[in-house]
């Protein structure tokens, strides 16, 4: 079994932080698991029909989807001699690049063949007959200018500011600060922020903040638990164990014990 990760063209890379590729041979492989831990953005998964199928709590997912931001962690297994591309998109890719309100697809998928074959693009049997991953990728990438050159789009330039001020902040910058800033009220900065992310304001800055001390924690910058609960703002270790156990599914120790992340967010459980 091989990880891949590649970076985007130039033309998608304010939409796509990275595509990745994993490829098995031989029709005797077993089956693989692997945990995804919440990061607020959302996905695209291709997996090639004739060498293995992707399973999401025991159901079959579809060929090809799109999945929007997740509030969890959840997880994945595959069977058979698979060949898988996915592309992690940035957190506002639903409505930059498909025109979606990223709300309807939070903790869910989309079969994004339907919405290709209504615009007349046969996406899930061109990345069928590709010879290559390599191919694959530029089908996808194709595919994905086309949305952006014909879909009416939704862009926020408000939120967008709210987004990257969360990011920055590693998820500690006050909502309230944020709300005067953009003189909106709770309500309407809520609503929007939903529909450009997927995810209030409130969760996403908590996912940030998660997602900070993971990043602390794969890079061993810390001597002790209390350091990444205190250096990311938790109100003590328990309320950090607890919050991490929500994103990820393990505590910090099980993490390292349990899994070994392949690429980010993505691990594969031993």
């Amino acid at each position: 079994m091989e990880f891949r990760q590649i970076p985007p063209p130039d033309a998608l890379k304010n939409h796509i932080r990275y595509f990745w590729v994993l490829e098995g041979a031989g029709a005797d492989i077993p089956s693989k698991s692997f945990r995804t831990m919440a990061d607020g953005c959302p996905g695209l998964i291709f997996q090639h029909p004739d060498l293995g199928v992707m399973y999401q709590n025991n159901k079959a997912l579809p060929g090809i989807f799109v999945y929007g931001p997740a509030t969890k962690y959840a997880e994945i297994r595959l069977a058979g001699a698979f060949s898988t591309i996915g592309i992690f998109f940035y957190p506002n890719a639903l409505p930059a690049i498909f025109g979606l309100n990223a709300g309807e697809l939070t903790d869910t998928c989309m079969d994004l063949d339907l919405l290709a074959q209504k615009e007349g693009f046969p996406l899930a049997e061109r990345l069928s007959a590709a010879p290559s991953a390599q191919d694959r990728m530029a089908i996808l990438c194709t595919f994905l200018m086309q949305q952006i050159r014909e879909n009416s789009r939704f862009e926020d330039a408000a939120i967008q500011h709210a987004l990257s001020h969360i990011i920055q902040s590693k998820g500690s910058v006050p909502m309230k600060q944020l709300q005067e800033q953009l003189q909106l009220s709770e309500r309407s900065f809520e609503r929007k922020f939903k529909q450009y992310v997927g995810v209030s304001p409130k969760l996403f800055a908590r996912i940030s903040r998660f997602q900070a001390s993971l990043s602390q924690l794969r890079n061993n910058d810390f001597c002790k638990l209390s350091d990444l609960a205190f250096d990311n703002d938790y109100a003590d270790q328990s309320h950090f164990i607890r919050s991490f156990r929500e994103f990820a599914g393990f505590s910090p120790h099980q993490l390292r014990k349990q899994s070994v992340e392949l690429l980010e967010n993505f691990t594969e459980l031993k």
